[in-house]
């Protein structure tokens, strides 16, 4: 089929761009300059010249402590955007598929997050996404949301990425132990969101393959537990793997609040779309396959 992407060099669109065609799909990937998802004339002329049978949107406002003093940039785009994007896709009569997150959830429940359970986003970012979130499945009912959380993968700026730079530059660091979750990696979410295209294009509103989702890596882990993942990844690979230290979110202060409790229930995925939690430690291995390669034997 012929899929819209919005978003072209982002962590996920990219993965989505290369897989798309792979899986027999033509695909398209607009973003800024020359689009503007904001933009209703934009959105119609693209919808027109692209003639989508379903749309992925793969773009958002990620800047989370730049978002507290740009609430207007974020909600343009968070909020906004899909609410134009949903409402071309309804005229169209099409599929959207939409990628959320856990800020909308205020970290203080001690289980996993569940999709019934109410949101109550502390930040100028999950606030944006949360209102994307409803006014796209507002204005085009045959939307699947898929909410995630730590997304990784070897383009980008990302938590492994960083690592690995820090990692050739000082011998010790300190990471935060307290704040839970999964690491996602982009091209887990790329295929899942191909794997439920034809399902989504076929069915009616009101089916129950429509809706928001939970999709992270599994198993749970914190950011010091992904670091020293990706440490001793890196090792095995050649590369320095710096001593860590465990330190609580209150040393390391930030403009926006974290939530320190990002685990999320994915078994609704699971159940009504048969797309799984993937193993995170997986993807690293792929990610660290990717960003490091193997040095050549002599």
């Amino acid at each position: 089929m012929r899929v819209l992407v919005i978003g072209r060099t982002g962590q996920i669109s990219t993965e989505l761009l290369a897989r798309l065609p792979k899986a027999g799909h033509a695909a398209v990937g607009l973003e800024p300059p020359e689009f503007d998802m904001t933009d209703a004339a934009q959105l119609a002329a693209a919808f027109a010249a692209h003639q989508p049978e379903a749309v992925i949107n793969a773009a958002a406002y990620t800047a989370v402590d730049r978002a507290e003093d740009d609430r207007a940039t974020a909600f343009a785009v968070n909020a906004t955007g899909p609410r134009l994007l949903g409402e071309a896709a309804a005229r169209a009569g099409i599929p959207v598929v939409h990628y959320s997150t856990d800020y909308v959830f205020d970290g203080v429940k001690d289980s996993p997050y569940t999709e019934e359970d109410a949101p109550a986003p502390v930040g100028v970012y999950g606030a944006s996404k949360l209102a994307g979130e409803l006014l796209l499945h507002l204005a085009q009912p045959r939307s699947v949301t898929l909410r995630t959380a730590w997304v990784c993968s070897a383009h980008g700026n990302n938590f492994v990425k960083t690592m690995l730079r820090f990692g050739r530059e000082r011998p010790e660091m300190r990471v935060v132990a307290d704040q839970h979750g999964a690491p996602t990696f982009a091209d887990d979410l790329a295929d899942a969101a191909i794997a439920i295209l034809p399902k989504l294009v076929a069915a009616k509103a009101g089916d129950p393959c429509f809706g928001v989702f939970h999709l992270t890596g599994q198993p749970f882990t914190t950011w010091h537990g992904f670091a020293q993942a990706i440490f001793e990844g890196a090792a095995k690979r050649g590369q320095p793997a710096p001593k860590l230290t465990a330190i609580a979110t209150a040393d390391y202060p930030t403009k926006a609040t974290r939530p320190a409790n990002s685990r999320l229930d994915c078994s609704r995925a699971a159940a009504r779309l048969g797309i799984a939690a993937a193993d995170w430690r997986q993807g690293l291995d792929r990610c660290l396959d990717a960003l490091l390669p193997a040095k050549e034997s002599n």
